[in-house]
């Protein structure tokens, strides 16, 4: 299967990597969440414009990558819904005053740029992406999904034992938060297809780094493969939320 990286890795490291072991396939799990890394407009800014152009209004914006992955991860989506698995969802508004990120706002002389503030545009999914009802949606102020969040609560209180993972930075809040989910001994699978950057060079390291030592990077084709093969409702007798809720009145 062609990767993302190929063109990035040398003969002697990917000897290396196969010498040592890494990249071995640590496979699907039997209960997956799928997991929607900040596909906001603060991310993808309002229109499919060059990276250099959106990031004129929109700082974080990583251009056309954002666009192309939208429709796919789209289709994950629509697989998962299909089989009635939980989809998730995380965006990251801060306070006015940036408090609540702490010193990572020293990292960037925009940091006082008010495009990602509670309550501006640029935090909501963007619209081909938006939740549905009964969907859970995490806000965060650092870049894993599972810091000092309630991610890790309703994984366990779904019962599950995996999560398929999209969105972006590929080398931020996707590294973080795919990271975070194998310390917590989550099977992780990243359909590379689905998760971009606004730097080409960090996507695809960030992404051979995650393959080679923590966690499933491959193309959709196979998590589409995966989800097919899946059985429907393995959820049902904890989600969705209304539908436990219609049982329990009858």
């Amino acid at each position: 299967m062609p990767m993302p990286w190929d063109d990035v890795i040398s003969d002697t490291d990917r000897e290396i990597f196969d010498i040592a072991g890494w990249g071995r396939p640590a496979g699907f799990g039997e209960r997956p969440a799928l997991l929607v890394i900040d596909v906001n407009y603060n991310f993808c800014g309002d229109k499919n414009v060059s990276a250099l152009e959106s990031i004129k209004n929109w700082r974080y914006a990583c251009g056309p990558h954002s666009w192309d992955s939208i429709p796919v991860i789209a289709q994950v989506i629509a697989a998962g819904r299909a089989k009635r698995l939980p989809v998730i969802y995380t965006t990251n508004p801060r306070r006015e005053d940036g408090f609540d990120l702490g010193v990572w706002t020293l990292k960037s002389y925009r940091s006082d740029d008010p495009v990602d503030v509670a309550g501006h545009v640029g935090n909501d999914i963007v619209a081909e992406l938006a939740p549905e009802p009964g969907d859970l949606f995490i806000e965060k102020c650092k870049p894993s999904a599972f810091f000092g969040t309630t991610l890790m609560s309703h994984l366990n209180n779904l019962r599950a034992d995996s999560i398929i993972m999209m969105g972006t930075t590929t080398s931020g809040c996707v590294r973080a938060s795919a990271v975070d989910a194998m310390s917590y001994d989550f099977r992780v699978t990243i359909p590379h297809e689905t998760v971009f950057d606004r730097g080409q060079l960090s996507h695809k390291v960030a992404l051979l780094d995650l393959h080679m030592k923590y966690v499933d990077v491959t193309d959709t084709a196979d998590v589409m493969g995966y989800l097919a093969g899946l059985d429907e409702g393995i959820f049902d007798d904890v989600w969705p939320p209304a539908a436990r809720a219609a049982g329990s009145g009858s």
